[in-house]
């Protein structure tokens, strides 16, 4: 069985996203950078929103991807991956698979097969939606420390509590810290970190 991951950077207040979508405030630095390349090579599937898959796919095979930051490049262009979007029509971006319908029955058929870890980049709203149907196995949030007054939840929408429990911590030099937490009775993950 596949695991299922999400990874996300978040504020002190818990907004992964700044109002009208700004991510200026990512503290991203070189050990931010490790972390990347060796998350952007795992061989895991990654699944996308809309929003999120449009900014990846506009960036990552572009030029200037490939000359900033050419090994993340590399590695997202060459993963597998699954846009959920009703609105898209397409998906043109190397590797991709778009699913219109069915988000929670396609995740599902996915985690029952075999292979590589189904990581979640970003995308708040089907984070929300794969936490409130229970199928995220492992949360990883790196903690920025800013806070924004306003923006945008993680969880938002969610009507079910999740009990979650921290199995690692990472502290970054910037400020950054790393938290990994998993569901509780599920299976070690074993998703890159």
């Amino acid at each position: 069985m596949r695991k299922l991951g999400v990874f996300n950077l978040i504020t002190l207040d818990g907004y992964f996203a700044g109002p009208r979508g700004d991510i200026s405030w990512h503290n991203v630095d070189e050990e931010f950078q490790e972390l990347a390349n060796k998350n952007a090579n795992s061989g895991a599937t990654l699944l996308f929103g809309r929003v999120t898959y449009q900014m990846m796919a506009a960036y990552w095979p572009s030029p200037a991807g490939l000359r900033d930051d050419p090994v993340v490049a590399r590695g997202m262009c060459a993963a597998e991956k699954i846009v959920f979007s009703r609105r898209l029509k397409k998906a043109g971006w190397e590797n991709t698979r778009l699913v219109r319908r069915g988000m929670l029955a396609e995740v599902r058929r996915l985690k029952r097969g075999r292979g590589k870890p189904l990581i979640v980049l970003g995308s708040g709203t089907i984070v929300a939606q794969l936490a409130e149907a229970g199928l995220v196995d492992e949360y990883q949030l790196l903690l920025v420390p800013v806070a924004l007054g306003e923006g945008r939840t993680l969880f938002e929408g969610i009507k079910r509590r999740l009990n979650l429990r921290l199995v690692s911590t990472r502290s970054f030099s910037n400020g950054n810290v790393l938290l990994t937490y998993r569901v509780p009775g599920g299976a070690a993950s074993g998703l890159p970190n």
